[in-house]
Formats: C-alpha cells, sequence, structure tokens
C-alpha cells in the first residue's frame, strides 16, 4: 500500500470511529408543553436529539421529521454519579403577556444530557424560575 493509500485508510478509519460515537449520543424526549430552544419556538411532542458538530445539537420533530438546529452555548461534565438515562432539563419561567392580564408560563430548554457523555447547557436564565426534569430513552 502507497503512502498515501495508508493516510486515507487511516482518515476513513477515524471518520467511520467518529460518526458511530456521534450516532449512538442520541435519545428521543416526551415534551410536554411548547417550549423555546435558543431562539425557537417549538411545539410539544416528541423529539429526537443528537449532538450535530461542535457547537448545535438537532433536534428533530418526530411527528413532521422537521429539524431544527439550536446552538449550545457550553458542555457540560457528568455529575458524580453520572445520569442513567438521557435527560432534559427545562426551566419554566412566569411571565406576563403583553395586556398584563394573563399570566402565562414560558418553558425554556436549558440542558440537555444525552447518554454516554457530557451534558450541553442550551440557556441559563439567573431570575426566578423552577426546574423541571425530562428523562428521555436512548433512540435505537
Amino acid at each position: 500500500m502507497t503512502r498515501w493509500g495508508g493516510c486515507l485508510v487511516a482518515v476513513a478509519a477515524v471518520s467511520l470511529i467518529a460518526g458511530a460515537s456521534q450516532a449512538h449520543a442520541q435519545a428521543i424526549f416526551k415534551i410536554p408543553n411548547p417550549f423555546q430552544a435558543g431562539d425557537l419556538k417549538l411545539p410539544k411532542g416528541e423529539y429526537r436529539i443528537a449532538q450535530k458538530d461542535e457547537a448545535r445539537l438537532t433536534l428533530r420533530q418526530e411527528s413532521t421529521g422537521r429539524e431544527f438546529q439550536v446552538a449550545f452555548i457550553k458542555r457540560l461534565p457528568q455529575p458524580n454519579p453520572p445520569h442513567e438515562d438521557p435527560v432534559l432539563v427545562i426551566d419554566a419561567v412566569g411571565d406576563f403577556e403583553p395586556s398584563y392580564t394573563e399570566y402565562v408560563t414560558d418553558y425554556v430548554l436549558a440542558e440537555v444530557w444525552l447518554p454516554g457523555g457530557d451534558g450541553f447547557l442550551i440557556h441559563e436564565l439567573k431570575g426566578a424560575h423552577q426546574s423541571q426534569t425530562i428523562k428521555g430513552e436512548k433512540a435505537k
């Protein structure tokens, strides 16, 4: 095998290994309320979430197949003990509609924890809010 042929085989092997590890790092979540993920407002439903690249996650709405790209702020190290199941953290924030007559709750995707890896910080709230945890299942 030539020198270049060996390099191409090595690059292909690394690409396959990287692709396989990303393919395993995904989960399915049933989100019970409309929510905000980054700059997007998304409907409630079932979403498959996977890491897209070093700066974004992909949220795929299972009922329609539509995919949404959401940037994350930083990676979060696994807690000790680590999460056994995939987990989303959604922050519930109270807000008044513009008329100031109706109080509504906004749901904001804050963290994503996929199986076997670090978490992803999507949004960080400093004011008063309540955090909800949604367990997911590993995607096949």
